[in-house]
């Protein structure tokens, strides 16, 4: 084991450690204990990563998911991939076989909410797009939308007529709208990007958390693993083509807006003036991914091409890597370096996994400073030591805990 790697996996086990015991949500929050990105289901994804691997017993992981599985579970329509039964069956979906004797009845109780809840979400979206109006992010997006529920179903019922549903309404979604005379794309949305208040004319978001390469990574996926529905590889090519319009070409390299008003529709220029941060949830490197694997699910070497090209290029400039500035899977190092490994798994030259010694040392280096850690998967350490087992190891998750960033 090289210096790099034992130095990465001492540190995941030093975070495991801190993360030994699970505590109690908050009592006004009942529900935290159920969330993905910063609850105890977010923790025991890794906790079930390091007890698959060998690296701790399963008595962890199991206490862990029981403080999860800890009350009422919510599967109400406002639930999605990372807050209520969709994280929660996610969790337990991602247990070894080994182990799945213990969750069984647990999973498949879940898993029929889960799958009901699609249903009543579809028919939701469909009847909103019969209306003419808007979507939202809580409608399609990773976190809280039908495209983090299908990341589930493309794992636990890739043939059900859920997952047939969630294709279907993503195709869908990639036919304009009328926004007061100027035709803007299907997930155009009403709210601003923090959903703090209302946007004069909305925007289109295009981070794979919020925006339209989320969906592309799932379409993407499902077309690549056989699944597809009519009108699939045509809404890929839609937003392919949305993404090459607005893709910005520099002498360091192209980048793309976060997010685009109808003021840069009817001009034609993005009101952003230059990338911001590498990361997963916005950037260069999710919209990497997405284009990648667009390109491998159509078998369109060039498309591909283009967009690992366009991540070497991000990688190459120190400028917008010294924007990454802390230890997140959503916008700093660890998600950063996975995001990274996954695309050099697949990618048709060698040149980005020649980067990766360089991001686990940046990774290492921020992780081992920190000074105060946040707890959670999504923006805590749960997250980066998942990060640092894959450093670690050298080898793809094994339970691929990093379906829930649709990055694989």
């Amino acid at each position: 084991m090289s210096a790099v790697m034992e130095q990465a996996r001492e540190l995941a086990q030093d975070f495991t450690t801190a993360l030994a015991q699970p505590f109690a949500p908050p009592k006004d929050e009942p529900w935290a204990g159920q969330s993905l990105a910063t609850g105890a289901a977010g923790i025991a994804l890794l906790h079930i990563e390091q007890a698959t691997t060998g690296q701790a017993t399963w008595h962890r992981a199991h206490h862990w998911i029981g403080q999860a599985a800890a009350g009422e579970i919510t599967a109400a329509d406002s639930t999605g991939l990372y807050l209520g039964a969709p994280a929660v069956a996610f969790v337990l979906h991602t247990a070894p076989d080994s182990v799945q004797h213990l969750y069984r009845d647990a999973h498949a109780a879940l898993h029929g909410y889960v799958v009901n809840l699609t249903h009543r979400r579809v028919d939701s979206a469909i009847a909103r797009m019969h209306r003419g109006a808007h979507a939202t992010f809580a409608e399609y997006d990773t976190f809280s939308g039908l495209t983090g529920i299908g990341a589930y179903l493309l794992r636990s019922a890739p043939d059900s007529s859920a997952m047939e549903q969630v294709l279907r309404y993503l195709v869908s979604l990639t036919n304009p709208l009328d926004n007061n005379g100027t035709s803007t794309p299907g997930w155009w949305v009403d709210h601003d990007p923090r959903r703090t208040h209302g946007l004069p004319g909305g925007h289109g978001n295009l981070g794979v958390a919020h925006g339209i390469t989320g969906p592309l990574l799932l379409l993407a996926q499902a077309h690549r693993r056989g699944l597809q529905v009519d009108g699939q590889t045509e809404a890929i090519r839609t937003i392919c083509d949305h993404l090459d319009a607005w893709r910005q070409d520099t002498d360091t390299g192209p980048w793309w807006p976060e997010h685009l008003t109808l003021t840069d529709l009817k001009t034609g220029r993005p009101h952003q003036h230059g990338p911001a941060r590498p990361s997963w949830c916005y950037g260069t490197p999710g919209i990497a991914r997405a284009g990648q694997l667009a390109g491998i699910a159509l078998g369109d070497a060039d498309l591909q091409h283009l967009y690992e090209d366009a991540l070497q290029q991000c990688l190459s400039d120190p400028v917008q890597l010294a924007r990454a500035v802390d230890t997140s899977l959503c916008h700093g190092w660890a998600g950063l370096y996975q995001t990274v490994y996954r695309v050099a798994q697949d990618a048709r030259r060698p040149h980005l996994a020649t980067r990766l010694p360089d991001l686990a040392k940046h990774l290492i280096t921020h992780a081992s400073t920190a000074t105060e850690p946040v707890h959670g998967f999504l923006d805590g350490s749960a997250g980066c030591a998942l990060a640092l087992t894959t450093v670690s190891n050298d080898q793809v998750s094994t339970t691929e805990w990093d379906s829930c960033l649709l990055i694989n």
